[in-house]
């Protein structure tokens, strides 16, 4: 069976949820008065990266039938691991926020006193989640970017 066809009609909607929930994240941590957006951006992660997930999938079966000693090598592997540090990143996001509503979380954080339900209202966590959010978007800009050298330049499974 021949996947080179399922990996581009699963990219779009991946790519498109992860954006907006990083955008949504910026707006969420840094607008004021803030405006509550969390349940819409861990709706969007969540269904982001279970997307990205399946395009990683299609993608590396896709690519088991191209030529190892192909000119655009180097692109495509460029593409993968951009693509796999994608999923990482905003795997690691989702594994946080499902760990600070824990309730071995929720109680370290009684005592300590710090009032957060939510990983994306806690005050000592915005910098890192805003960090994310921008790496997250860069790097799929640049697997989407990479994906476009292979089609565009070098034609990799057209036809």
């Amino acid at each position: 069976m021949n996947f080179t066809h399922l990996h581009p009609a699963t990219v779009h909607f991946p790519i498109a949820f992860l954006l907006l929930a990083s955008a949504l994240t910026l707006i969420h941590l840094f607008r004021r008065p803030a405006l509550n957006l969390k349940p819409t951006i861990w709706m969007l992660l969540l269904l982001g990266w279970i997307g990205g997930g399946v395009a990683v999938l299609t993608g590396l079966l896709a690519q088991a039938y191209l030529p190892p000693q192909a000119p655009y090598r180097a692109v495509l592997n460029f593409h993968i691991w951009s693509g796999l540090a994608t999923l990482v990143l905003y795997g690691f996001w989702l594994y946080r926020g499902w760990l600070y509503r824990s309730a071995r979380a929720r109680q370290q954080r009684r005592r300590t006193g710090v009032a957060a339900e939510d990983l994306l209202d806690d005050d000592a966590a915005r910098w890192w989640i805003a960090l994310l959010a921008i790496v997250g978007a860069l790097l799929i800009v640049a697997t989407g970017w990479f994906g476009g050298r292979l089609v565009y330049e070098f034609g990799v499974n057209v036809g």
